[in-house]
């Protein structure tokens, strides 16, 4: 169900996207996606950061940290507590809000540059 809600979210996100281009000039889109990719990552890199920071304590608690751990830090999540998820899904949420503004921002600006240069 989640995923059909992705995909639903993606496909509006993206016929927002096309029509905000026909109604909005490409250098003002232009802006506005350079303004949510730095909003996206001012707000995205810290919490990012400080999830794998929590995330790193409560699995060094639990004993060895795994190797290459922070490569897909998800793989750990099922290992956790329910305390200690709760610990963390602040952050890997805001996180993941912040990567999914920074992208959209840089795609953003790409389509406001692409089209001004047409």
């Amino acid at each position: 169900m989640i995923e059909i809600s992705l995909l639903l979210a993606a496909l509006v996100g993206i016929g927002l996207l096309g029509y905000l281009v026909t109604v909005v000039t490409p250098h003002l889109f232009h802006n506005i996606g350079l303004i949510l990719l730095v909003v996206g990552l001012v707000e995205g890199v810290p919490t990012g950061f400080w999830y794998h920071v929590v995330l790193r304590r409560i699995l060094i608690a639990r004993g060895a940290l795994p190797p290459k751990w922070w490569i897909h830090p998800t793989r750990h999540h099922d290992q956790l507590t329910p305390e200690e998820q709760r610990h963390i899904r602040v952050w890997f949420v805001l996180g993941g809000i912040g990567y999914t503004l920074a992208v959209a921002g840089g795609l953003a600006a790409i389509v406001g540059l692409l089209i001004e240069r047409l």
